[in-house]
């Protein structure tokens, strides 16, 4: 079982556009760091790396689809086309 140091609202971390990652401070001072591209991969783990602290980042993974994807609901089955 993975233990988070927390669990962070998206909106409560800084997005920089130049890099495309979302942080939020870590206490080491350095910053825990996730990406666009691992959250519209379903990734929810943001890491430090710095040290071996990480945090689950809450969010909304329809707000991360990629554009160009079809997400649609079969039964309980989630198509990606």
């Amino acid at each position: 079982m993975t233990s988070f140091y927390d669990e962070i609202e998206i909106e409560d971390m800084e997005f920089d556009e130049d890099e495309q990652i979302y942080t939020y401070p870590c206490p080491c001072g350095d910053k825990f760091e996730i990406s666009i591209e691992d959250l519209q991969d379903g990734e929810d783990v943001a890491r430090c790396p710095s040290c071996s602290l990480i945090i689950r980042v809450i969010y909304d993974p329809d707000e991360f689809a990629d554009e160009g994807e079809e997400t649609f609901e079969v039964g309980n089955t989630v198509t990606v086309a």
